[in-house]
């Protein structure tokens, strides 16, 4: 008995040695971990936070604001390294410019092209080699004066539209820049103030989302900043024949009220489209060939007095869906060419917001209707009379050649 109250006693001391130890182990151990824990975790979470906040300053653009100056010293596009791209913040992504910091600030005109899917349509691209190259050759600018041209395009098309670029503007005889802006940032912008008039004149049979590109021209002066005050909108398929700065001039004729320039349709289009409304008011001039008719209008060619048309109290009503539920019901009209649509629903009504730009400024060659039944009556919308400034090639229409 004696012998095992002694092993007792020794199996107890060393048992609590033991557990004696093994606290002291673990105390040490969580010591270690407490410290690589804290100290690495605290300067991870801090450095996640400054990627983040990194992040967000240059990825958080307004690809719509183009009030920054986005000029670089005495860069050409030809001096610009192939395929670079350059990150100039508020104004998408520009890709060069002709124009030196000693340089008085002058006038800047503003063009702007939608350039999306290019690079999928050997077609559009060869379109806007014809556009740009014909622009170039005939553009001429006084001193100080830039010209800005503006692209709202997806990525892959914007690759494309750079390098592209590179080779048409490398000759131009004057100041330029170029900017992109990404269609996604530009739609997520317009669908609020659009989505009520997709249903009307879109091709699909609702309010796509996406469509909401395609009425830019419409809400642009919502999107911009007041310091764009004046802006030309331009479709891909067009040839110039005379130096753009002279379509800008058509501003300045402008009658009061206007705060669009753009030209008439040049086939039966709205004659087809008013149909029903035609044949409930057989007297109208609703769809009738000019000079006295109503023909509707032709979105190739587009000056957005953006001023005007902020100031525009008749224009701003027109945008709200409930007057153009009522101008849709009254004219029974239905149309899918976007903004096109619009533009001639609301001209019926109200003519005084536009003003007609002579035929020759988009001189629209597409004849499709004069072979789908309206043939006797083609000649009276399709004529044009006076020079041609600005081929338009609509309905993949040739161009002639110079």
């Amino acid at each position: 008995m004696g012998f095992l109250r002694l092993l007792a006693r020794i199996m107890g001391r060393i048992s609590t040695f033991r557990s004696y130890q093994f606290v002291l182990l673990m105390a040490a151990a969580l010591a270690v971990v407490a410290f690589y824990y804290f100290g690495s975790e605290r300067h991870s979470f801090s450095s996640t936070t400054k990627r983040i906040k990194q992040t967000q300053a240059s990825t958080n653009r307004n690809d719509a604001d183009l009030t920054v100056d986005t000029r670089f010293s005495h860069l050409t596009v030809t001096e610009e390294q192939e395929g670079e791209e350059r990150d100039v913040g508020g104004e998408g992504q520009l890709l060069g410019s002709r124009r030196g910091n000693d340089e008085a600030e002058g006038q800047r005109y503003h063009a702007l092209m939608m350039f999306t899917k290019v690079d999928k349509s050997r077609s559009l691209q060869d379109k806007f080699r014809v556009a740009m190259l014909s622009m170039v050759k005939h553009g001429r600018f006084l001193e100080g004066e830039v010209l800005v041209l503006h692209f709202v395009s997806d990525q892959a098309s914007r690759e494309l539209g750079q390098r592209m670029l590179q080779e048409f503007l490398q000759d131009a005889p004057f100041e330029y820049e170029v900017s992109f802006h990404d269609v996604v940032e530009l739609t997520q912008k317009l669908f609020p103030v659009v989505e009520a008039m997709q249903k009307h004149f879109s091709a699909g049979s609702g309010a796509y989302y996406s469509d909401s590109i395609f009425f830019l021209s419409v809400a642009m002066h919502h999107i911009m900043p007041e310091s764009l005050t004046r802006i030309v909108q331009l479709d891909l398929d067009l040839k110039y024949r005379t130096n753009i700065r002279d379509l800008f001039q058509e501003f300045d004729r402008f009658p009061p009220g206007a705060v669009i320039g753009i030209a008439r349709e040049m086939q039966p289009v709205y004659r087809h489209t008013f149909w029903q409304y035609r044949k409930e008011n057989p007297h109208t001039r609703v769809g009738e060939p000019p000079p006295d008719g109503l023909p509707g209008f032709n979105s190739g060619v587009m000056l957005l007095d953006l001023s005007a048309m902020r100031a525009s109290t008749l224009y701003n009503q027109l945008l709200k869906p409930s007057s153009v539920d009522k101008l849709t019901q009254h004219y029974r009209f239905r149309g899918h060419l976007g903004d096109q649509d619009f533009f001639t629903m609301i001209g019926m009504e109200h003519p005084e917001l536009f003003y007609a730009l002579a035929c020759g400024w988009n001189r629209q060659l597409c004849t499709w209707w004069r072979d789908h039944g309206y043939g006797d009556v083609f000649q009276l919308y399709y004529r044009c009379e006076g020079a041609v400034h600005i081929y338009h090639g609509n309905c993949n229409s040739p161009i002639p050649d110079d």
